[in-house]
């Protein structure tokens, strides 16, 4: 079966950045719709007309995946404010971060907890590949007819990678995937 928008395929990858440092490896496929929400664009475009066993590399860019790094979501937090036990690399959601910090900070964003000080933390909206240029090798593991749960809710349900990327001039926010 060929790859056409309203299907499901089952992908397995190995993600780069330009200078050839391996950032992700998913080695189970994990399936995903295509003509939903569950690809970038790029990607659904370069899958068209494979089939399974097919393998495609890409080149995306910045605004082509997780958009441009934006300095206006990085945003200092009162130390006193985060529990004793809060490490760097945690991340937080914006509508559940604790009260008192920058009533400024989007409430749709994931921030992750980049830098911790003894008067302040740093939180950082910006998904952690934003301003990347990515390579990404794809292997279509299987093709299928997506059902019409999948096509309505514009998903094939895994959620594997979804990660919200807030992008508030560029239009709606990616996933990842």
């Amino acid at each position: 079966m060929e790859i056409t928008p309203q299907c499901v395929v089952a992908l397995t990858w190995t993600l780069k950045d330009t200078l050839g440092e391996e950032l992700d490896v998913l080695d189970e496929p994990v399936e995903f719709l295509v003509g939903g929400d569950d690809l970038f664009e790029k990607i659904e475009l370069a899958l068209q007309g494979h089939e399974a066993g097919a393998r495609v590399d890409l080149h995306l860019e910045p605004e082509e995946a997780f958009g441009d790094f934006n300095e206006g979501l990085v945003f200092l937090g009162e130390r006193a404010l985060f529990p004793a036990e809060v490490e760097e690399g945690m991340t937080f959601e914006g509508h559940a971060l604790p009260a008192g910090c920058d009533p400024t900070m989007p409430k749709d964003a994931l921030y992750t907890l980049t830098e911790i000080y003894p008067e302040h933390v740093v939180l950082d909206g910006n998904h952690p590949l934003a301003g990347i240029a990515l390579r990404l090798s794809l292997k279509v593991q299987a093709v299928r007819d997506a059902s019409e749960e999948e096509i309505g809710a514009g998903t094939a349900g895994t959620g594997f990678f979804k990660v919200q990327v807030h992008r508030p001039d560029d239009g709606p926010a990616p996933t990842l995937h």
